[in-house]
Formats: C-alpha cells, sequence, structure tokens
C-alpha cells in the first residue's frame, strides 16, 4: 500500500468534508493508499510543500507570492465557505463602513477574499471600517464578542452553519462569498520539487476524494450525518439546510477545474495582492483526467 501526508490547512467543511468523506467510507484504503491527515494550519510553506495539501487557496498565493510551484490535482469547490455575519442593525456590507469587523489577515487566502469581496461592496478594508485580525479558524471568539458588542461583525467560516447561528441570536448574514467570488479553493495540490503529480500516492488520494465527491452530491443522508461531526452546535434539520444551500449545488462530483473561473480569480487575487498574475489556469490546476 502506498502512503502520503495530506494537510488541511484550515479548518471546518470547507476544507475537511471531502477528505473526512474519504477516510470514513474507506474511499483511501480502497484505493491503496494509507493518508495521513496532519494539522498544517500553522506550518510555513517549506513544512507544507513536503506534503500533499488540501489548501488550493494557500497554494495559489504562495505560487503568485513566493514562486512555490504548486500545481492542484483535484478542486472539490469554486464557492469558498466563509460568510460575513453581524449584530442586528446591520443589512448590508455597504454598513460595514466604520465599524469593527473581525477578519483574517490579508496576506491569508481567507484574508484576501474578504477584501476583494468588500472592496466589491465599495469599502476600502484598510479605511472604511476597523479591522480586527484574528487566527484563522477562531470563530468560537467571535461569536462572543458579537454577544459582547466589541466587535459588530465576524468574517467566519464552516465550523458553524452562519444562518441558524444568526438565526439563533437574532443576528444577520450580510455576504456569502461565494455569491461574490469564484475560485477553486480546496482539493489535493503538491509542489512537483517534493512529491510528483503522477506520484501513485497521489493519483491514489485524487481518486478516494473523487470518489468522496459523488457522495455528496448523490447521497444527502450519508453528507449530512458526517457533517454533523463538524456542526456540533447545529440540529440535522440546520445542518441538511446548510448541505441544501451551500454544499450540494456547489461541490463537484469530478474533481475538474472550470478554466475561465479560474483565470479570472488568479487575476483578480493577484491584484489583491499587488502581484503579477505570474500563472494561468492551465498552469496550476491540472485537473483533467
Amino acid at each position: 500500500m502506498h502512503a502520503i501526508d495530506l494537510a488541511y490547512v484550515g479548518r471546518g467543511l470547507h476544507e475537511e468534508l471531502t477528505a473526512y468523506i474519504a477516510d470514513q467510507q474507506d474511499f483511501y484504503a480502497d484505493e491503496g493508499v494509507h493518508v495521513a491527515l496532519r494539522d498544517g494550519c500553522a506550518w510555513d510553506v517549506e513544512r507544507l510543500r513536503r506534503c500533499a495539501t488540501i489548501g488550493l487557496g494557500r497554494a495559489l498565493l504562495s505560487r503568485l507570492t513566493d514562486g512555490t510551484p504548486w500545481v492542484a490535482l483535484s478542486v472539490n469547490t469554486h464557492r469558498p465557505l466563509f460568510w460575513f455575519l453581524a449584530r442586528p442593525g446591520l443589512t448590508s456590507l455597504a454598513d460595514l463602513a466604520g465599524r469593527r469587523l473581525a477578519v483574517h489577515a490579508p496576506h491569508t487566502a481567507p484574508g484576501a477574499f474578504a477584501r476583494i469581496v468588500l472592496r466589491k461592496a465599495g469599502l476600502d478594508p484598510d479605511h472604511d471600517l476597523h479591522t480586527i485580525v484574528r487566527s484563522p479558524g477562531d470563530y468560537g471568539m467571535d461569536l462572543r464578542r458579537l454577544h459582547d458588542g466589541s466587535i459588530d461583525a465576524a468574517y467566519v467560516g464552516s465550523t458553524m452553519a452562519p444562518e441558524a447561528v444568526a438565526a439563533e441570536h437574532g443576528w444577520q448574514v450580510l455576504a456569502w462569498v461565494g455569491d461574490h467570488l469564484q475560485i477553486p479553493t480546496v482539493g489535493v495540490a503538491v509542489d512537483p520539487t517534493h512529491i510528483p503529480p503522477d506520484d501513485p500516492a497521489v493519483q491514489a488520494a485524487v481518486r478516494a476524494h473523487r470518489r468522496a465527491l459523488q457522495v455528496i452530491r448523490d447521497d444527502p443522508d450519508t453528507t449530512v450525518r458526517h457533517m454533523r461531526t463538524f456542526l456540533g452546535g447545529q440540529t440535522e434539520e440546520e445542518a441538511r439546510a446548510h448541505y441544501e444551500t451551500f454544499i450540494h449545488p456547489y461541490f463537484t462530483t469530478d474533481g475538474q477545474t472550470d478554466a475561465a473561473v479560474a483565470d479570472s480569480a488568479i487575476a483578480t487575487v493577484a491584484a489583491e495582492l499587488g502581484v503579477p498574475a505570474g500563472v494561468t489556469a492551465a498552469e496550476f490546476y491540472r485537473t483533467t483526467t
């Protein structure tokens, strides 16, 4: 049996669901590969590049900013699972002007996505609102701060179902990033310097993930059951509604990339980072089987 380390660089359904299903349904074993799922959230790029990684957004930023030659071999979704969640009284992104927003750092993939969406809403993220930068995944503290009023809004990920949390507390979901920015952000990527894309272990992991994507599209009951591992604070009905709204319609079934979407997204992210778009979708996303 082949073996490979596969690192996730964020927490929640967006980053982990496909790999989790591949593991729990024994697809890795069926494909003849032992996959060690590693927590790479705090790893620097030099350590991360020695593994396969789920985080295509972080890999793309790394390729654009430091030239690490990441290539993506499978894509789970083109719709990033991040939301702007706000206290009562705010009903649109424009209402964040002058307000306090907890958000990821600008140089991270989620942080860059947030800034792109804010700019589309007519806001300068550096001057039009007060940003409180916090570590990715620290959303429990965000909820506490929303409760006590020390922040007005938070940019949160898929460790929760934000629409259910908002309904419970009388808050407002101002926007879902996937409605405003499409970019292939999670899947399987490798740095060929250390792991050849055609390595049998990598290809076996890609096949297992594509089987998991079929489950996500075709087997709602199994998918929702696995989702509840991540959404422990939500009911089965809330998890199913989240699946039907954000997961089922937008996850791929074959791991392929929409090249036009990807080229546009690369240009948009590069502009936000202030660097040249030095890679095309065809060069970075090598997902064709």
